[in-house]
């Protein structure tokens, strides 16, 4: 069973949570701490999303792409202990509407954080682990309509991450917990707004705290399932600048529960594939002007193939079904849909 390819780390390292609840991008995955010996990796995704009002005159296609990079490396300090260390990009948007009554409204979000873990394995079974995470926020909107414009400076602050796995690589078997702490944040910028005060503005903002649980287990020779929940604390978040007249440019009143179910299998010593299901509920009510989409079900394929015994390339592409939604304004968005396509190296030494 052990050569069966490590299918929860696969996608999850080559391809985004196009559009996940509020603004979930990379599902704050630490897979890569799974894999065996010392190792390295580099990720890139694109993802083409779709999300246009209905009718199409009310918004246009609000839907931007982008893409987002991931990075790890991990080193083995003794026989009990691992050091590894990665960067993604975990919270973003990016929307603009084209027509309509909020014609020229848009807001980009971008995050970027370096993780650093230690691993220490008791035995062969369990093991614990935790680490220090350096994050970065920065954002900017317009909204034509109420004659307001915000822009940010990059803010840096910190957080942390504890979890605990259960494994047996006869059966490959895996299961863990992880706990990612919210992050606190005080972003300093520039506003334009009807509202009587100074350009140079402060507010605070907290990416919110989550539970990741992710699983797999060999079912037959050279096949496992494998999927994951993420509950995301998305209730607790808001962006609410001191002089935007219309309260608050984005939050949400309900937590987010994804889930991910799948299937892997090992076709030859060279080649694997997978495939797996994701749903996020819809939660109902109307959403953020600037984040119109309200859960989806989405459907990947990915694959890895052993180019030698140091180098593994693995794909992936998924195609999502966006929930249907209306905003705050009253604009109704339907038929949304994203494609999403990555690809990774791991590169073991």
């Amino acid at each position: 069973m052990k050569n069966v390819m490590t299918v929860s780390a696969a996608l999850l390292l080559t391809t985004t949570i196009a559009h996940a609840g509020g603004l979930d991008r990379s599902g704050q995955s630490i897979s890569f701490i799974f894999e065996e010996g010392d190792a390295a990796f580099g990720s890139f995704g694109i993802v083409s999303p779709t999300i246009s009002s209905d009718p199409e005159a009310a918004a246009g296609d609000t839907g931007q792409n982008y893409t987002s990079l991931s990075f790890g490396y991990k080193r083995a300090i003794n026989d009990n202990i691992e050091l590894s260390v990665i960067f993604d990009q975990p919270f973003g948007a990016d929307i603009a509407y084209e027509t309509g009554p909020l014609t020229g409204t848009n807001a980009s979000v971008t995050s970027n954080a370096i993780t650093s873990i230690l691993r220490y394995s008791a035995n062969e079974n369990i093991s614990v682990y935790g680490g220090l995470r350096l994050q970065s926020l920065q954002g900017e909107a317009a909204v034509p309509a109420a004659a307001y414009t915000l822009t940010t400076d990059p803010s840096y602050s910190g957080g942390y991450l504890v979890g605990a796995a259960y494994e047996r690589k006869d059966i490959a078997l895996r299961v863990a917990l992880t706990y990612n702490s919210a992050i606190e944040h005080t972003l300093a910028g520039e506003e334009t707004s009807p509202i009587p005060g100074g350009p140079i503005t402060d507010f605070d903002v907290t990416t919110p705290q989550s539970v990741n649980l992710d699983f797999q287990s060999g079912v037959a020779a050279d096949t496992l399932v494998f999927g994951s929940i993420r509950w995301v604390d998305w209730s607790e978040f808001d962006i609410t600048p001191a002089r935007y007249a219309g309260g608050s440019l984005v939050d949400y009143s309900e937590d987010v529960v994804t889930y991910t179910l799948g299937v892997g299998r090992r076709f030859s010593d060279v080649f694997s594939g997978q495939f797996s299901v994701s749903y996020e509920e819809a939660q109902g009510g109307l959403a953020p002007n600037l984040g119109p989409t309200d859960g989806y079900i989405s459907y990947s394929i990915g694959g890895e193939y052993k180019v030698n015994d140091q180098t593994k390339i693995r794909g992936g592409i998924r195609y999502v079904d966006i929930g249907d939604a209306t905003t705050t304004a009253g604009i109704p968005f339907a038929d949304n849909s994203a494609i999403a396509i990555g690809a990774s190296v791991v590169y073991s030494f």
